[in-house]
């Protein structure tokens, strides 16, 4: 199946900032969004306007930015909402809605009916002031399927850009992600949007599927930042969609790992070694045999090259390291070992990792190297000099 254009929505500021304990203060929302439309997104939801005044200056000195892509706010459907937006001097706004019976009854209190005619007139109110509207299904994965095609089908009347499919609290799995999204695609002519949630850990899954199943607008944010588990990380969707399904978003790549930390940084969240695409154990190499095959040609173990995303592989040396690895790491600091003393060093090497329960250091490793050079010089001097056989002659004597 061919992928039609795939666009990124970046939430970090708002869906991002949502996530327990962070917040950004002005300066943090304004480097993030300058760094987010450096490195391509289409648009940024800069935040949520009714949260008050601090809010609302931090989207107003976005939109003063000038930036390439679509600034956009996230409002209920409520009119107070709205013209809080429109102080902002945004253009774009996200008017959500619950869909699911579990939230119209319980967060609601109300009923579909009420929903309808409530996002009826928030989309009027918006587009009567000439704002460009996407609307959101709100905990679309867990709504009656009859009552969201009647909600979509109104949000396309209404003159509504494109729907947000969201699985607000992350149950869906890729296989009924694209289910869902290929259906309403055949039901509605309406573009969509897909919002995922992470709390299967199959957020960035269900983008890919959603994408595949007609999806134009993906959702996600930088490093997955976001209520609960999360949202889809949009360096996973970005790289990907480019790697796993050929569809190259234009993306200044080189840029993920800087972004990812310092947005890491704003949120107060440690970025972990092993996180995918910008994590520092990604190009980190020590298993013997995986080392020993990305010396020799790095496809071997790495699926596009470091550079892409603005890294640096490393061969690290450490318990699964084999010889070659320890050899090559040698080499780079100018230090050529045979064989034989790769072996006894490597030996000595694993010992080292165990007792310390890590790999080891540049500095650590010249250590082991000049340790195990001074007890071969030991060695030598306290070996017993070798006694000249006698000659023929004095044998005879």
């Amino acid at each position: 199946m061919r992928l039609m254009q795939v666009r990124v929505v970046d939430t970090t500021l708002r869906d991002g900032e949502q996530a327990p304990g962070v917040a950004f203060n002005l300066e943090e929302k304004v480097t993030i969004a300058r760094m987010l439309d450096r490195l391509g997104v289409a648009q940024i939801e800069a935040g949520t306007p009714a949260m008050g005044e601090m809010e609302q200056q931090a989207i107003r000195a976005i939109v003063r930015m000038g930036l390439k892509c679509r600034v956009s706010t996230w409002n209920r459907m409520v009119w107070e909402d709205i013209r809080a937006s429109l102080a902002c001097g945004v253009r774009d706004v996200h008017i959500s809605a619950p869909v699911s019976p579990i939230q119209i009854r319980y967060k609601l209190g109300q009923s579909h009916q009420w929903v309808l005619e409530r996002l009826q007139q928030a989309c009027f109110y918006a587009m009567d002031h000439g704002l460009r509207v996407t609307v959101g299904a709100e905990d679309a994965s867990r709504a009656d399927p009859v009552f969201l095609l009647e909600f979509a089908f109104l949000a396309r009347e209404l003159g509504a850009e494109r729907l947000r499919y969201c699985d607000t609290v992350g149950v869906l799995e890729p296989f009924t992600t694209f289910e869902r999204l290929a259906w309403l695609k055949e039901k509605i002519d309406l573009e969509l949007e897909f919002h995922g949630h992470n709390d299967f850990g199959l957020a960035t899954a269900n983008a890919l599927a959603a994408v595949k199943a007609g999806a134009g607008w993906v959702d996600a944010t930088i490093g997955g930042l976001g209520e609960r588990a999360g949202n889809a990380a949009l360096e996973e969707v970005v790289m990907a969609l480019k790697h796993l399904h050929g569809v190259d978003l234009g993306f200044k790549t080189e840029r993920l790992p800087e972004i990812a930390a310092y947005v890491a940084r704003a949120s107060r969240r440690q970025l972990p070694a092993w996180k995918p695409i910008v994590g520092s154990n990604i190009f980190a190499h020590e298993s013997g045999i995986h080392v020993d095959g990305t010396l020799k040609d790095p496809r071997t173990y790495e699926v596009f090259a470091p550079e892409e995303v603005g890294l640096r592989r490393q061969i690290v040396i450490g318990k699964h390291s084999g010889t070659a690895a320890l050899k090559a790491k040698f080499a780079a600091y100018g230090i050529a070992l045979s064989q034989e003393d790769a072996a006894v060093i490597l030996e000595r090497v694993r010992a080292a990792a165990v007792q310390l329960k890590r790999s080891l250091g540049d500095q650590e490793l010249i250590y082991l190297y000049e340790d195990y050079l001074l007890h071969q010089a030991a060695g030598a001097r306290s070996a017993p000099q070798a006694v000249a056989a006698p000659s023929q002659e004095k044998r005879s004597e």
